[in-house]
């Protein structure tokens, strides 16, 4: 003869359920950064349409504390990029969420480089930046990881 699922049961399942899948969420969020995490501040665009380098506005980046960076925009062969639009965004792979903040260029400072504003990490970790352009050669994209 089979056992029902009963109702009672079937309730004293669903917090143990959360609790467990919590605690996978909670473990994945304390493990350390991926060991061959490339910490470049330039390298080639995704599709080898531009070359970025980025220079946070603090060394060290300290956590919590708002900030710029300048960003250089360039060709292959190392011509700046002076009219690129760029946006801005990341967060905390490990953790699932985004930044804090809303960056955004506020200058463009003139030989393929431009001035982001609003740069914050509100805790230590592994945190990815991202970067979409789009100049003369079309639209690309790139990652910059930082280790706070």
């Amino acid at each position: 003869m089979s056992n029902p699922i009963t109702r009672r049961r079937l309730l004293w399942s669903v917090p143990v359920i959360l609790i467990a899948v919590a605690g996978v969420g909670v473990a994945k969020m304390m493990q350390p950064p991926p060991a061959d995490l490339d910490l470049s501040l330039a390298k080639p665009t995704d599709q080898g349409l531009y070359t970025a380098a980025v220079e946070p506005g603090l060394s060290p980046i300290a956590v919590g504390t708002m900030h710029g960076w300048v960003v250089s925009i360039t060709t292959p062969d190392g011509t700046p990029v002076e009219t690129a639009e760029i946006t801005v965004d990341g967060g905390m792979p490990q953790h699932g969420h985004g930044l804090p903040t809303e960056p955004e260029v506020s200058a463009n400072l003139g030989g393929g480089r431009y001035q982001i504003e609003g740069m914050k990490f509100n805790m230590p970790g592994w945190w990815v930046v991202n970067l979409a352009v789009d100049g003369p050669a079309g639209p690309d994209t790139v990652t910059f990881n930082i280790v706070l």
